[in-house]
C-alpha cells in the first residue's frame, strides 16, 4: 500500500493530482521553485520542498533535487504530472532505482514512444495504421531528400524526439525541402538535444483525434473514448472535446482497438494517449503516443464519470483496471479550452504580472482546473496558462452554450487573456457545425479585426467614469465632489480622452465630444456596480489598482487609466513621470533604483522587443519614486515600469 505521493510538477496539474490523492487518503508532497514559494499547489500539499531557483533547468527539471525531496519527506511514490520530466525515461528509471514507485509507464515504453522513428516502426509491426513516410536509420539530408521524391509533396518534416510543433515543417515543394531540413534540425537540436528527423506524407486539413488508453500489470488494456483536438494554433491545442463530432461509433471502435494494440505492443502501464490524424474519408493514421496524463484529460473524465488520476494510482499500486471495456460508457459532451495570460491582438504574446482578481464563473456542468488565485503573479519563467475551463452538457450545443457563458462571466483583472478569443471560437458557426479541422483557426481568424482592441463605446466609457467615481479598496473617487460637472481624463489604448460627468443624485450623464450617455446608479459594493440603463438593470465588476481601472460587463472586459490629475506630457520637464513599456518585450536592464535623481532624457530601463533594444527614457527630471520591473521580466505594452516625482525646490 502506497502512502505518500510526491508530485514532480507545478501549477494546475499539481493541484489536480493533490486533490485526488488527498481524497484517496494519500499524504502529499509538493516541490517548488523559489518563484513558486507561495503557489497554490504548495499550500494545498501536506509538505513542500524547495528544489531550486526559478529557472526550470535548475528546479523542475532537476531530477536529483526532486529525488532528494522524496528522501527527505519519506515519499514512496512519484507522480510526474505532464511536461517537465513526465516523459523522461531516465527520470522514471531513477525513481525506480531510488526505491520509488513511478506513477506512469515503465521506462522502456517511455523511451520507445519518445522516438517518432522507432515508435512508428513498432506501430507498423503491431498493425496500427501509420502515415506513409520515411523513418529509416539513415536520416542524413541526402537520404531524406531522396526519400521525399518517393513520398511526394506536400510532406511533413518532423523531429523524431519531439512534439508540440517544434522541429516540424510543412514542405510544399522540393525547392523548399533543403532549407526546411536545416531549420527543423536546428530547432530539434535546441529543443530536444537530438536532431534526428523523419518524413511523413502531409495529410491536408485532417482531424486530430486521440484515444485515451489505460493498461495495468495484469495484461488488461482499455480505451475510454476519444478526444478531438483539431482546433490548434501553431500545432498547439487550443480546444479539446469529447466525444469527437466527426467520429462514428464504428470509427471509435476501430481507433480504440488500434490504440489498445499500440499500448500492449510496448508493454504499457497506466494512462497513455494515442494520437491519430483522421482524413476527410475517416481513414486514421498513428501520429504519436504521449506516455503520460494529458492536459485535456478532464473532458474524458466528464463523459465517462471516471477519475483518471485515481486510476493511475490504482495501477501504480498493482491493482487491476477498475472497469472492463464493456463497462465503460460515454455520457453527454464536454469541451475544454485553455485560458492563457496572452494577448491575441499582438501575436498571442505571453503576458506577465499580478492577477488582481480571478473569479471563475459558477454554474451547472462547469469545471475549472487552475493553479492560480487572486493576488498571484504570472511569472515569465513558466507557461502562462491560468486555467482549463471545461463545460459538460447532455448535448454538444448545451456544452458550447455553457462554455461561452463561463468564459464571458469569468473575471480576470490585471493581465490580458485570450478569454474573448476562446469564446469567439466556441461560438463560431464552423466549430458549431463540428467541421473544424487543424486548419480552422488559420483560415477563420488569421486576419480577424475583432482580435484587435476595439474602440470603447460611449456606454463603456460612461461605466468606466462611474466606477472611477466610486473607487474601491479604500480609494476614493469623485462621487463626493461638490461640483455638479466633473472633468475626467482617461487613457484608453494609449489615447487620452476627456470626459465630463454631470451628476444629479444617483443619475449620471457622461459626455465625450458629441456623444452622451445617461445611467442611474442602483447600488455598488465590493467592486460590483449595479446600474439602471434605459430601464434595464445591469451589473459591472470593477477593480481599481493605483491609477488603473479594470472593468467587466456585457460579456466584455476592458481597462482604462485615470490621468485626470497628471500633467500633460510633451513640454520640457512636464512629462507625466509614469514611464510605460511601449510594446510587449523583455527587460534587459534596469539602470536606476528608487530614490535616484534623474535628468530628463536619461535612460532608465532597456527593453528588448522585436529583436531590438529600446531605451526607456525619463520624460522629466526628478526623483525615482518607484521601480516596478526587473531585469529578465517579460512585460506587456503600457505596463508601468518606473515612476518619477518632481524635485521640490527648497525655499
Amino acid at each position: 500500500m502506497l502512502k505518500k505521493l510526491l508530485i514532480a510538477n507545478r501549477g494546475e496539474i499539481a493541484v489536480r493530482v493533490i486533490r485526488t490523492a488527498k481524497a484517496l487518503g494519500y499524504r502529499t508532497v509538493a516541490v517548488y521553485s523559489e518563484a513558486d514559494a507561495n503557489a497554490m499547489h504548495v499550500e494545498l500539499a501536506d509538505e513542500a520542498v524547495c528544489i531550486g531557483p526559478a529557472q526550470v533547468s535548475a528546479s523542475y527539471l532537476n531530477a536529483e533535487a526532486i529525488l532528494d525531496a522524496a528522501r527527505k519527506t519519506g515519499a514512496d511514490c512519484v507522480h510526474p504530472g505532464y511536461g517537465f520530466l513526465s516523459e523522461n525515461s531516465a527520470f522514471a528509471k531513477a525513481c525506480k532505482d531510488a526505491g520509488l514507485v513511478f506513477v506512469g509507464p515503465p521506462e522502456s515504453a517511455i523511451e520507445l514512444m519518445g522516438s517518432k522513428r522507432r515508435s512508428k516502426i513498432a506501430m507498423q509491426e503491431a498493425g496500427v495504421p501509420v502515415v506513409p513516410g520515411y523513418e529509416g536509420d539513415n536520416a542524413s539530408d541526402d537520404e531524406l531528400i531522396q526519400a521525399a521524391t518517393d513520398i511526394g509533396f506536400p510532406l511533413m518534416v518532423k523531429a523524431s524526439a519531439g512534439g508540440g510543433g517544434r522541429g516540424m515543417r510543412l514542405v510544399e515543394s522540393e525547392a523548399e525541402l533543403a532549407d526546411n531540413l536545416k531549420r527543423a534540425r536546428s530547432e530539434a537540436k535546441q529543443a530536444f538535444g537530438d536532431d534526428e528527423l523523419i518524413l511523413e506524407k502531409a495529410v491536408i486539413e485532417p482531424r486530430h483525434v486521440e484515444i485515451q488508453v489505460f493498461a495495468d500489470r495484469h495484461g488488461n488494456a482499455v480505451y475510454l473514448g476519444e478526444r478531438d483536438c483539431s482546433v490548434q494554433r501553431r500545432h498547439q491545442k487550443v480546444v479539446e472535446e469529447a466525444p469527437s463530432p466527426f467520429v462514428t461509433p464504428e470509427l471509435r471502435q476501430a481507433m480504440g482497438e488500434a490504440a489498445v494494440r499500440a499500448a500492449l505492443a510496448c508493454g504499457y502501464e497506466g494512462a497513455g494517449t494515442v494520437e491519430f490524424l483522421v482524413d476527410m474519408d475517416r481513414n486514421f493514421y498513428f501520429l504519436e503516443m504521449n506516455t503520460r496524463l494529458q492536459v485535456e484529460h478532464p473532458v474524458t473524465e466528464l463523459i465517462t464519470g471516471q477519475d483518471l488520476v485515481a486510476w493511475q494510482l490504482a495501477v501504480a499500486e498493482g491493482q487491476p483496471l477498475p472497469l472492463t471495456q464493456e463497462e465503460i460508457t460515454l455520457n453527454g459532451h464536454a469541451i475544454e479550452v485553455r485560458l492563457y495570460a496572452e494577448d491575441p491582438a499582438h501575436g498571442f504574446t505571453p503576458q506577465t504580472g499580478e492577477i488582481h482578481r480571478f473569479e471563475p464563473a459558477e454554474g451547472e456542468g462547469l469545471r475549472y482546473d487552475t493553479g492560480v488565485r487572486s493576488g498571484d503573479t504570472v511569472s515569465p519563467h513558466y507557461d502562462p496558462m491560468l486555467a482549463k475551463v471545461i463545460a459538460w452538457g447532455q448535448t454538444r450545443d448545451e456544452a458550447r452554450r455553457r462554455l461561452i457563458r463561463a468564459l464571458e462571466d469569468t473575471t480576470v483583472f490585471g493581465v490580458t487573456t485570450n478569454r474573448w478569443f476562446l469564446s469567439r471560437i466556441i461560438a463560431d458557426d464552423t466549430f458549431g457545425a463540428g467541421e473544424a479541422t487543424t486548419g480552422f483557426l488559420q483560415s477563420a481568424f488569421a486576419d480577424d479585426p475583432s482580435l484587435s482592441p476595439q474602440k470603447l463605446s460611449i456606454r463603456e466609457l460612461a461605466l468606466s467614469a462611474c466606477a472611477l467615481g466610486l473607487g474601491n479598496s479604500g480609494q476614493g473617487g469623485w462621487s463626493n465632489a461638490p461640483a455638479t460637472v466633473i472633468p475626467i481624463k482617461l487613457e484608453v489604448q494609449g489615447e487620452t480622452l476627456e470626459l465630463k460627468v454631470r451628476k444629479s443624485g444617483t443619475s449620471l450623464s457622461v459626455s465625450h465630444g458629441d456623444e452622451e450617455y445617461h445611467l442611474e446608479v442602483h447600488s455598488h459594493c465590493d467592486g460590483l456596480l449595479c446600474i439602471i440603463d434605459n430601464g434595464v438593470r445591469q451589473r459591472c465588476q470593477y477593480h481599481r489598482q493605483g491609477d488603473s481601472l479594470y472593468l467587466q460587463a456585457f460579456g466584455q472586459s476592458w481597462s482604462v487609466r485615470d490621468v485626470t490629475h497628471q500633467p500633460a506630457a510633451g513640454s520640457a520637464g512636464t512629462g507625466s513621470g509614469k514611464l510605460q513599456a511601449s510594446m510587449d518585450g523583455a527587460i534587459i536592464d534596469v539602470l536606476v533604483a528608487e530614490g535616484d535623481t534623474v535628468e530628463q532624457g536619461q535612460t532608465l530601463v532597456i527593453l528588448e522587443a522585436m529583436k531590438m533594444e529600446h531605451p526607456v527614457k525619463a520624460d522629466r527630471p526628478g526623483v525615482v519614486a518607484g521601480v516596478h520591473t526587473r531585469a529578465g521580466e517579460q512585460v506587456r505594452r503600457s505596463q508601468l515600469l518606473v515612476e518619477i516625482t518632481v524635485i521640490e525646490e527648497k525655499t
